[in-house]
């Protein structure tokens, strides 16, 4: 799986506005539903919230890979925001969170999701990759730097 086939530039949001988890959440899920008609923003949320109560998907070194399942959906969906003040997100190491991968995956699916995430997850691990991100300045320049390193995997 590669991430450029999950994440249109459409759903790319180089400047998220909220400013806190559950706003960002919030904010993601809205532009999903924007571009995905069948997916409800309100439910998208208190899935992603369910998630969150689990354990925080901010993982460290500003990054947070939102996730979660939802009915009736044909392949995952993801979508992209940054933050340039970053967030706090209770994340492992303590740092505010800047980069926000949103994975949403079909309700019955376990392989395709786990995928996914382990995709993203490679991706983010690279600090160059991560200044790259940070430093992009337009949604068409993230949807490119996003490629490029995909293309390196």
């Amino acid at each position: 799986m590669r991430v450029v086939d999950i994440l249109k530039e459409e759903l790319i949001a180089p400047e998220l506005q909220s400013g806190t988890k559950t706003e960002v959440l919030r904010e993601l899920a809205l532009h999903i539903a924007t571009h995905h008609p069948g997916i409800q923003a309100d439910h998208l949320v208190s899935v992603l919230l369910d998630r969150e109560r689990l354990g925080t998907t901010a993982i460290g070194e500003g990054i947070a890979i939102p996730h979660g399942k939802l009915p009736g959906l044909k392949g995952v969906v993801a979508a992209f925001g940054r933050s340039r003040n970053g967030v706090e997100c209770h994340s492992l190491d303590g740092a505010l969170t800047k980069i926000f991968f949103l994975l949403v995956a079909p309700e019955e699916s376990a392989g395709i999701h786990l995928k996914a995430l382990a995709r993203v997850s490679r991706l983010l691990k690279d600090k160059t990759f991560r200044e790259r991100l940070l430093n992009a300045e337009t949604q068409a320049e993230l949807h490119r730097v996003i490629c490029e390193e995909d293309a390196k995997l």
